[in-house]
């Protein structure tokens, strides 16, 4: 009934920027808190970015000053803008969205994941 599809990965040379997108479609009743995550070979996944759906953000240590997340609750789309990229960076990005909908005429809260888009950056 939830799709999420992201979109903006690829291939960059370390200090260079991408943007990522994500956006979500299907029975939505309205969307909470939306976020980044992203998992290295041999790593756990990690959250990067979150952004609740008044705005507020929370960025994990390692891009603090360099990811910026915004949200347009119009398109229901997450983006996240990376700038001055690092190699340590390199990973699959998931969008993560927190979603309310209707499920069997009920109202009902659920957590959805994108694909993932790969991110590399190069040295």
């Amino acid at each position: 009934q939830v799709q999420l599809v992201e979109s903006g990965g690829g291939l960059v040379q370390a200090g260079g920027s991408l943007r990522l997108s994500c956006a979500a479609s299907g029975s939505i009743v309205s969307i909470n808190a939306m976020g980044w995550y992203r998992q290295a070979p041999g790593k756990q996944r990690e959250l990067v970015a979150a952004i609740t759906s008044g705005g507020i953000t929370n960025y994990a240590d390692s891009v603090k000053g360099r990811f910026t997340i915004s949200r347009d609750n119009t398109k229901n789309t997450v983006y996240l803008r990376m700038s001055s990229l690092k190699p340590e960076d390199t990973a699959i990005y998931y969008c993560n969205a927190n979603i309310q909908l209707v499920l069997v005429q009920l109202l009902t809260t659920r957590n959805y994941w994108g694909q993932g888009t790969q991110v590399t950056v190069s040295s």
